[in-house]
């Protein structure tokens, strides 16, 4: 990102993310419930380049938070990471499909979540320049039909939220097979993990 990336974080308990992501150069706002996010939001909506949303929360929760920003269309397409310590499959797919741009699960290391932030702001930046080039903004160029027919199977059953083990039941093979489906899935769609493949798999359509 060219400039100083400006992040609002939304959580109830912020001090550790407020403190150290000045550090590593950007700008941020807190607030500590999603009421007081739609309240700044609703007030400077251009001036964020992404936001870091927690799930619980006191007042109104993360997943009513989002609902409300991808409602708004003064601020619905700015980024959002989930963060949380709920890591059930469907609840992430959940959050994916209400319009989560990612999800990180607490407890995490900081490179890790500052890895992902770079990543979705690397993202939006590449689909602006493409949406001004072209008039369009354009999905990552994926060839699904790369995926094998049983790849293509454990993707779709993995963006419903199914677990490996859930998988491997409903295709009779073993929990290591789902596995090296899973990796295969990953290589070919260059994406690194699991919420990128689901991710992907909606936006091209993959499933509903």
């Amino acid at each position: 990102m060219d400039g100083i990336a400006s992040i609002l974080i939304v959580d109830d308990n912020p001090k550790y993310l407020a403190d150290a992501l000045p550090m590593y150069g950007y700008e941020v706002t807190v607030a500590k419930d999603g009421l007081e996010a739609l309240k700044i939001l609703d007030k400077n909506n251009k001036a964020y380049d992404l936001i870091l949303l927690d799930v619980m929360m006191p007042n109104m929760d993360g997943w009513d938070t989002l609902k409300a920003i991808r409602n708004n269309k003064n601020y619905k397409y700015i980024p959002v990471i989930m963060i949380t310590a709920v890591s059930e499959d469907q609840k992430v797919v959940s959050g994916l499909r209400i319009g989560a741009d990612d999800y990180i699960v607490k407890p995490f290391i900081l490179p890790n979540l500052l890895a992902r932030i770079e990543a979705v702001l690397r993202r939006c930046k590449w689909q602006s320049e493409t949406s001004q080039k072209t008039g369009i903004t354009l999905n990552k160029d994926v060839n699904i039909d790369l995926l094998t027919p049983k790849e293509k199977e454990v993707l779709e059953l993995l963006a419903k939220g199914a677990s490996n083990q859930q998988i491997a039941d409903k295709l009779c093979v073993r929990d290591v097979t789902v596995k090296t489906h899973l990796n295969s899935i990953f290589k070919k769609l260059k994406v690194a993990n699991r919420t990128q493949a689901v991710l992907l798999a909606m936006q091209i359509n993959l499933v509903s």
